[in-house]
């Protein structure tokens, strides 16, 4: 148990990016989507994300979103980048260039390609990162479903780097979570946000300091909900609203197999007016079903009342006389 309150970091979004059909950086929606999570009370932004299409994106669409958010943000909220490539150099390469875009943090995902993948290497491959970053580092940790995340036994090291500020844990996993508090107690400033939407309660319960979601600019309100009743010690009321929040998650993504994902996320953002396409460059299909549970949601015909959860109460509140 800590000697000092925790510190709270609210929700985070891993931001999807917006397209036009012809799959350059749509930024005329950007703004719309700065403000929509604005109205969700969202504290930051995961930019070129896995939600954010960063590993498939060309490079100049990086540099435009980037930019693009920057200014739209006006410093309302925090912005991060990710920046993951094959080799430290390159990956330095690129936090050079988040920086001179106006990013404010760097998150290091497990390479795309690795060789000679011991584990001193691969802790090697981030330590260097951190050590040599002109940007404070987040780290994103995508556990087993990456060959090259570092080892559970390298976990406390790397952490113990003081450019390493925040952890994105994806990796549902037990034991790393553990870790990472531990580590946590030793240097109480490094911020640990969960990035598994489907199970954020137990997370929050543990001592992370928030959540940084890849549905976050939709389920925002509700994720801001779950860390308020965390930290008020109602876990009866976090569970009850993270339950509520996947309903809502499968009727956007198209059901518990997630067989609309990325298509059915962006076809949501227009139906909001938040994008103006749900182009995107993983061709996940949009299902007549996923479409119609979007529109109820989005319309209010559900009467489950995600319409409110989707834009913000104060978007939706009537106007003063």
């Amino acid at each position: 148990r800590m000697s000092q309150p925790l510190s709270r970091a609210g929700v985070w979004s891993a931001t999807p990016t917006p397209f036009t059909p012809n799959y350059d950086l749509d930024v005329a929606s950007v703004p719309r989507l700065v403000d929509q999570h604005l109205a969700l009370r969202v504290a930051g932004l995961m930019l070129g994300g896995t939600c954010g299409e960063g590993a498939w994106m060309r490079d100049r669409d990086r540099e435009k979103l980037t930019r693009s958010v920057v200014a739209a943000n006006a410093g309302r909220m925090k912005i991060a980048l990710q920046v993951t490539d094959n080799s430290v150099i390159r990956t330095l390469d690129n936090i050079e260039l988040a920086a001179a875009w106006g990013a404010q943090f760097a998150v290091v995902a497990p390479p795309y390609f690795f060789f000679n993948p011991t584990p001193q290497r691969l802790l090697a491959h981030y330590r260097d990162i951190a050590r040599r970053s002109p940007l404070p580092v987040g780290f994103y940790d995508r556990g087993a479903h990456s060959p090259f995340s570092p080892p559970t036994a390298c976990l406390l090291e790397l952490c113990a780097e003081p450019n390493i500020v925040m952890v994105k844990d994806s990796s549902t996993n037990a034991e790393r979570r553990d870790l990472y508090l531990k580590a946590r107690a030793s240097r109480p400033g490094l911020v640990l946000l969960n990035g598994d939407e489907f199970a954020c309660p137990a997370y929050l319960a543990a001592g992370y300091n928030g959540l940084l979601l890849g549905g976050g600019i939709f389920n925002g309100a509700i994720a801001n909900a779950i860390v308020d009743a965390s930290f008020a010690g109602d876990h009866a009321r976090a569970t009850a609203l993270q339950q509520r929040m996947t309903d809502l998650m499968y009727r956007v993504y198209g059901g518990p197999k997630i067989e609309c994902w990325m298509t059915g996320l962006k076809e949501l953002l227009v139906q909001m007016g938040v994008f103006s396409h749900n182009a995107n460059l993983l061709g996940y299909p949009l299902t007549d079903t996923c479409r119609d549970q979007i529109h109820a949601a989005v319309s209010g015909a559900d009467g489950l009342g995600y319409r409110t959860d989707l834009f913000g109460a104060a978007r939706l509140a009537p106007a003063a006389v």
